[in-house]
């Protein structure tokens, strides 16, 4: 049996190269993935329960990457459960499905990264900006 993680655990870790090697599946999506039964998940994703602790973790996430500050997201915001779900899940209605302490937001390279486990796949840290740095007539 694979280790439970959990938010509270993954926003104590400093780094956020450190808090993907924590949520990393190496590969290894699940043991029993969607296939023709996807329509499962993409029911529960339309449903207003989810989309209520949706809002609710982009909010305590403070919309940034894997909770880490200072990776604000400025695109589509990805939910990610921690431990990944079954169709069993989705089905029995388990508390992975909602439990905030089983979601962080996430961006789709990050997400991606962490379920083919390639860290080559994260965006790189971003650019620390300054007063006219993008107008070259300024400087």
């Amino acid at each position: 049996m694979s280790r439970i993680l959990s938010y509270s655990e993954l926003i104590t870790i400093p780094t956020f190269e450190e808090r993907f090697e924590y949520l990393s599946l190496n590969g290894r999506v699940g043991d029993a993935t969607f296939g023709f039964d996807r329509y499962l998940n993409q029911a529960f994703y339309k449903s207003k329960e989810w989309q209520r602790i949706r809002d609710f973790v982009i909010i305590r996430d403070n919309g940034c990457d894997l909770a880490f500050s200072g990776r604000e997201i400025y695109e589509r915001i990805i939910i990610h459960h921690l431990n990944p779900l079954t169709k069993e899940d989705v089905i029995q209605h388990t508390r992975k499905l909602l439990d905030p302490e089983n979601l962080v937001c996430t961006i789709k390279q990050t997400h991606d990264a962490i379920h083919y486990g390639d860290k080559n796949l994260l965006m790189k840290n971003p650019v620390e900006r300054k007063i006219n740095d993008t107008c070259p007539w300024r400087h």
